[in-house]
């Protein structure tokens, strides 16, 4: 009987990994949350649509067809399980949801490719309606073929910040400005590591010049003072600190929000995956070698959801982490791709370790942000509260402050206030941002509907 693999998520990991699996004679398993392939940087507009690959997606276009047109010829030879959230992990099964059916579904081998969401870093006034993470907006503006607003600022940092801001003005959207809080300086450090890979930075510029020729205002250097507006009327300005020291206020409706990426590490966590925290990054990551094999025996980790390191990177580790699930399966022996993959790989680490020294992670913030502002949006949890818990309550360990302050048990489950919030406790407690460790991952991952119809049948197809 043939291994049953398992590959969360359908974006370039996953439908790399997916035909490579394919290739070997295997017919996988790919669920998928969205309703169509493609992943977030990816996503399909819906049917009906009618927009140019050039129009939706920029730079990207030829890729996104290869994806598209790729896992179009593989859709009759997977188990393709969409519209459908894996919300837990146990050892040898996944249990997932869909509208409101309920079953859990064994595996050999598991290949999570959960991509990655937005890292945010709250700004007072960023509860206000109209203010959407970065990747909200790319969503809107490919899914319902709309924009946030009549008038939208940018302001955040990172290459996101700019690919989402062009996107926006291909699609006759307005952009007020971009607001970035990296400097031009930063980026000239950066260029050694950006050098290596040529056709990535070349995007980067061209994106430049889509804005350019829009005349959009691009500024360099700021920082975020306050999102302006009412309960009644949602973001009705942004005001922030120019480079030179001066004010500079900016009018629209709408507010695009975030500061690089973030890798969505929970189905890893449930997995049992062991972590380990990387300094360069500042973040929490699951533990894999470069192959992509977990601390888990059978779970292999694939995409920004290991390691953030772009949509290019992602398909080649989505086939590495494929290859090296078939080899421990005892179905392939030749290394020689996956040497030549390492190879590749090797180059988007060293861009992605440029692109940090680019568009760094502006920790300074955290401690700076007035005690009123809200930092968990979900649970409404202030900078304040969070400072009182650790001042009051010794509460200088993450989830020892979740257990004090509810931050992090909302909808969200610490996806766009964990990181931030680590950093306001550091801040604080005046200890290093390791030492405040990480949320831990519990299911649901997501909210899931309060009438489930349980399907124990462990089949992996409607």
């Amino acid at each position: 009987m043939a291994a049953t693999v398992i590959v969360i998520g359908a974006g370039p990991a996953g439908v790399r990994a997916a035909q490579a699996l394919v290739e070997a004679g295997l017919r996988p398993v790919v669920i998928d949350e969205g309703r169509r392939d493609g992943g977030q940087i990816y996503r399909r507009q819906p049917e009906g649509f009618t927009r140019t690959y050039e129009t939706l997606y920029g730079t990207q276009a030829q890729h996104a067809h290869a994806l598209h047109r790729d896992f179009d010829a593989l859709r009759t030879k997977i188990d393709y399980v969409p519209d459908t959230l894996v919300w837990n992990v146990e050892p040898g099964a996944v249990h997932v949801v869909s509208g409101t059916r309920h079953r859990k579904i064994a595996f050999d081998a598991l290949i999570i490719c959960s991509g990655a969401t937005d890292r945010l870093m709250p700004v007072p006034g960023w509860h206000h309606a109209g203010t959407y993470s970065l990747g909200g907006a790319q969503v809107a503006l490919k899914s319902q073929g709309c924009a946030i607003g009549a008038r939208v600022a940018m302001m955040g940092t990172g290459p996101l910040l700019y690919l989402v801001a062009a996107q926006y003005v291909k699609a006759g959207a307005t952009v007020s400005a971009v607001l970035d809080t990296s400097t031009l300086a930063q980026r000239l450090r950066a260029l050694p590591q950006l050098l290596a890979i040529p056709s990535a930075l070349k995007k980067g510029i061209a994106l430049m010049g889509v804005l350019k020729n829009a005349r959009v205002p691009v500024y360099r250097g700021i920082t975020p003072i306050a999102i302006e507006g009412t309960p009644q009327e949602g973001v009705q300005r942004v005001r922030v600190k120019q480079a030179n020291g001066t004010m500079l206020q900016v009018e629209c409706d709408a507010v695009a929000l975030g500061y690089h990426l973030r890798s969505e590490t929970q189905l890893a966590d449930l997995a049992g995956c062991e972590f380990r925290f990387d300094q360069a990054l500042q973040q929490w990551l699951p533990v894999a070698d470069e192959d992509g094999r977990s601390s888990v025996k059978g779970v292999y980790l694939a995409g920004d959801g290991a390691r953030v390191r772009g949509a290019d990177a992602a398909e080649r580790a989505g086939r590495l982490a494929a290859l090296a699930a078939l080899k421990d399966i005892g179905m392939r022996h030749d290394d020689t791709e996956a040497v030549e993959l390492r190879k590749q790989l090797s180059r988007f680490t060293r861009f992605a370790a440029g692109l940090r020294t680019a568009f760094p992670w502006p920790a300074r913030f955290a401690a700076a942000l007035p005690d009123e502002t809200i930092v968990c949006r979900c649970e409404a949890i202030t900078a304040g509260e969070l400072r009182r818990v650790v001042n009051e309550m010794g509460a200088k360990e993450a989830n020892r402050a979740k257990a004090f302050s509810r931050v992090g048990m909302g909808r969200c489950q610490g996806r766009f206030c964990a990181h931030a919030g680590a950093e306001v406790i550091a801040a604080q407690a005046r200890v290093p941002l390791e030492a405040v460790g990480r949320l831990r991952g519990q299911a649901p991952v997501k909210p899931l509907p309060m009438a489930l119809s349980s399907h124990e049948d462990m089949e992996t197809s409607e």
